[in-house]
């Protein structure tokens, strides 16, 4: 019988990966030219900018300060960085950046209150924030139940202490006092005179007035004009009636 041949087994060789190689860099190419396109697009930029809430600088300002203009690059506005940016301008006290893809930032400002006034050395009036800053305002915006600060050097650091004091203690509490000047001593280096509406006048300092002023406004809603003595003990002094019905300031009557 004629022997058959017996075929020989080939064995499978694996396909070549050159084509998903060339697939693969295909797709990185295509990738990288979308990135590039998009970045080089109006979409990928700033194209609106909202400044909510500001009422001591303009939005000029705030853009200047923060650096946000209309065709920055949309993902290189750092809400972290606009806030530290606002808050280095002494008069914003908190931020909300909310960024609205595509292109719209919008930035709420919360600023600080204003707590008091003073006359700037030209004769402006100047509005005095909680955080120490002054502030030009034109005489529209002037609250009038607001105490004035006058005699204050702008280096002394306890008009801003005495601004932070005044934020923290109620309107109705401090709207009888039209005038505030530093009077320190040695014992009292932030001892401050007060003068009020209804014509008292009132020794304390920075660091007692926000314990005081309750004692103060009790005084007042109870006795006639006189001094007011609120250290480290709390005392009372009427005016002498005479100086009063002359117009003057008074002076202290004689026990």
């Amino acid at each position: 019988m004629p022997k058959k041949q017996i075929p020989v087994l080939k064995e499978d060789r694996p396909k070549p990966k050159t084509g998903k190689k060339i697939i693969f860099i295909l797709m990185l190419l295509f990738l990288a030219l979308l990135v590039v396109l998009f970045f080089r697009s109006p979409v990928s930029k700033v194209t609106e900018i909202h400044f909510t809430g500001n009422t001591f600088n303009t939005e000029e300002q705030l853009k200047e300060t923060t650096g946000l203009t209309v065709g920055v690059q949309y993902f290189s506005v750092d809400p972290d960085e606009v806030k530290e940016r606002l808050a280095s301008l002494g008069t914003i006290e908190t931020v909300e950046v909310d960024k609205q893809f595509p292109g719209v930032v919008n930035v709420n400002v919360v600023e600080y209150p204003t707590v008091a006034y003073e006359l700037s050395k030209d004769g402006n009036l100047q509005a005095i924030l909680a955080s120490g800053k002054s502030i030009a305002v034109s005489a529209s915006g002037i609250a009038v139940e607001k105490p004035i600060l006058t005699q204050w050097d702008p280096e002394d650091p306890n008009k801003a202490k005495l601004s932070e004091v005044l934020a923290d203690i109620p309107n109705s509490m401090t709207s009888d006092i039209s005038e505030i000047l530093p009077s320190p001593t040695p014992s009292f280096p932030d001892r401050i005179k007060l003068y009020t509406r209804s014509k008292f006048e009132v020794i304390t300092a920075v660091s007692l007035l926000r314990d005081k002023v309750e004692y103060l406004n009790q005084v007042i809603e109870m006795e006639q004009p006189g001094i007011i003595t609120m250290l480290e003990a709390d005392s009372y002094e009427p005016f002498n009636p005479e100086n009063l019905e002359q117009g003057g300031e008074g002076t202290p009557t004689q026990e």
